[in-house]
């Protein structure tokens, strides 16, 4: 398999730790977004949306992290990422689609490029939206655990599709220094990942071309 990737990208992130998580060696090859390089041969030939991740396996190629890490879970089923019954996938996939839908589109390295050179909006209102957008959704995100049974990770005790999506999240919200206060189920669920080899060895710092 090939993982097209960036090493800031949260998306990319997510599905880094899927593989690691289901112990599947990968070959890495870094699309750096921040120059445009996903806009150019011969990553543009590749993706019909020039976006990452894209992972090539068994002669095709997969996008959108979601659907990457479900297509994992249903071909590599050990160890799984989504609950055995019904209730439990739709409340994982909620938590997970709670930041890949919510909180991740408005805040993406895109839509802050936009705000910053077509709508002329200066660093300190782009952090602004940032912040608000970022803690606005983790303050639902934590609301939806606080409705769940105690947990090791955000859902059981083993990490699951939530968890991945997660991570990359907070850590995103680190780097732009966001208010993480208030959240305690959010962030132990964070910690307990982050104890593991599987996230720890996909973190940005651990990219082949981390900055």
């Amino acid at each position: 398999m090939k993982l097209h990737s960036y090493y800031r990208s949260s998306a990319s992130f997510r599905v880094r730790i899927a593989l690691n998580l289901k112990g599947l060696a990968y070959d890495y090859v870094p699309v750096h977004l921040n120059r445009g390089d996903h806009q150019k041969p011969p990553f543009a030939d590749l993706s019909v949306d020039t976006l990452v991740p894209l992972l090539e396996t068994d002669g095709e190629r997969l996008s959108q992290s979601m659907a990457i890490i479900e297509y994992l879970d249903e071909a590599h089923p050990s160890p799984p990422l989504l609950p055995g019954d019904a209730l439990g996938r739709a409340k994982v996939r909620a938590l997970a689609q709670s930041v890949a839908c919510e909180i991740h589109p408005l805040n993406n390295l895109r839509v802050l490029k936009h705000l910053v050179r077509e709508l002329k909006i200066d660093e300190a209102a782009k952090n602004g939206w940032y912040h608000h957008w970022c803690r606005t959704g983790l303050q639902a995100f934590e609301r939806q655990l606080a409705q769940l049974p105690p947990s090791l990770y955000c859902y059981g005790q083993t990490p699951t599709l939530a968890d991945c999506c997660l991570v990359p999240q907070i850590f995103n919200a680190q780097r732009f220094e966001v208010n993480l206060t208030g959240l305690p189920r959010t962030m132990a669920a964070f910690e307990a990942c982050m104890a593991l080899p599987a996230f720890a060895q996909a973190q940005p710092s651990a990219c082949p071309d981390n900055e």
